[in-house]
Formats: C-alpha cells, sequence, structure tokens
C-alpha cells in the first residue's frame, strides 16, 4: 500500500487565515518588510521614519505609531510596542486590504469598521477611546500649518469651530457651558457615514500597491 502524498503546508498559510491575505500577497509584502528591516526578523521606528516619501508627510508620527500601536493587532491590547514582526506588520497592513468580488456584504460592513477604527485610533493618541480637541487640533494644526497654508492660531481657529459643529451634530441639547468631552467612535463613525472608505485606504510611502499589496515601483497606486 503507497504513502499518501500529501502537500505540505505553505509557510505563509497560517498568516493567510489570519489576515485574508492571498499566499502571493504575503510573499510580496514579506520582500518589502526585508528591505525595511535590512533582512531582520523585526522592524522598528527608526526604520519607518527612514523612508524618504514619508520625510514631508505632516501626519509622519501618527502614520508611523500605527504600526506599533497594539490596538491596530486585533488582539484587544493597548499600548506600544517597541518593535514589530512580520506577522504584526500583516496585522496592519490588512487594515488596508480592498475588498474583493467574492466577499459579502457582511464581511464588507466589517472591513470598513476596522478601517474606521484604525483611522479613530490614529487620532485617539492616548488610548482612551475619545478623540479630544487637543487631539483634533494637533493633527489639523500640522496638516494645515506644515502645508503652508496658515499659520498656527488660523489652524486652531479651524480646528475649534469644526469640533464645535461635531459637539453640535452629536449632542445636539448640550448647554451652552457644556463640556464636550470629545469624539467617540460612534461619533465618528456617524461623521464618516456615506464615505466609501472600502478601497479608498492606501499606503503609498511603503512601495506598495495596496489594490493588490504588490511592492517595487512599477506598481501604480490610486
Amino acid at each position: 500500500m503507497g504513502a499518501s502524498q500529501t502537500r505540505p503546508p505553505h509557510k505563509y498559510q497560517d498568516l493567510a487565515d489570519k489576515t485574508g491575505f492571498s499566499l502571493e500577497q504575503i510573499k510580496n509584502l514579506h520582500k518589502r518588510f526585508q528591505q525595511l528591516s535590512g533582512s531582520e526578523d523585526t522592524i522598528s521606528k527608526e526604520n519607518l521614519d527612514s523612508i524618504p516619501a514619508l520625510a514631508n508627510n505632516p501626519i509622519k508620527k501618527q502614520i508611523i505609531d500605527a504600526f506599533f500601536d497594539k490596538r491596530n493587532q486585533q488582539e484587544g491590547e493597548t499600548g506600544s510596542l517597541e518593535e514589530v514582526s512580520f506577522q504584526q506588520f500583516l496585522m496592519v497592513m490588512s487594515h488596508f486590504r480592498p475588498p474583493t468580488l467574492k466577499t459579502s456584504e457582511e464581511e464588507k460592513e466589517a472591513l470598513r469598521r476596522e478601517k474606521l477604527h484604525f483611522l479613530f485610533n490614529m487620532h485617539d493618541t492616548d488610548n482612551d477611546g475619545t478623540i479630544t480637541l487637543d487631539e483634533y487640533r494637533k493633527v489639523v494644526e500640522e496638516l494645515l500649518s506644515k502645508s503652508g497654508a496658515m499659520g498656527l492660531e488660523a489652524a486652531k481657529a479651524i480646528t475649534d469651530a469644526a469640533m464645535l459643529e461635531v459637539a453640535s451634530i452629536n449632542v445636539p441639547n448640550m448647554a451652552p457651558d457644556e463640556f464636550y468631552a470629545g469624539i467617540t467612535f460612534e461619533h465618528f463613525e456617524q461623521i464618516l457615514k456615506g464615505l466609501e472608505m472600502e478601497s479608498r485606504m492606501h499606503i503609498r510611502f511603503l512601495d506598495v500597491d495596496t489594490t493588490t499589496m504588490r511592492c517595487g515601483k512599477s506598481s501604480s497606486t490610486s
């Protein structure tokens, strides 16, 4: 009786099951990971900080921190990691995975909420579940002032006005002297309701086409 010929498990199969990436996508992303890490087993913030395409990005810090934020590992933990392994890198990248033709409506909705949580976490820098005025102001000030469009005072005024508008929408009966603690995830989700998120989140600075997860400067991004 001949020995049964079973195909050995692919070394990336477990990662494919956890992240939803295909084996080919994981292979491509692993190549980019090795380029960034210098063929080491982990990536540090310094590795990402040295990427030329990030140099002038006004929210560079928030982008880099997102890769080391435990909340983006989908394990219910909070805090920050010093370094990330390839599996942890993949977990963050999975937030940018677009839906496929086989993705059900239920899966698309789950994917959308996952992307929204990722964006929310980037702004909720102190992990308290609320984007406060100070956190929101810091991001907007960096976006506006570093673009050269206006000074800090003008950016601050725009941020304060925007937060007041958000407060009036989410807490319409708030008294004039009542303090608005900030944007909760539920508020954040409501603000972005109707905005197509499933395929619009991209990572360009990694030289990765997040619509295909292929790497290389020849890849197109949208």
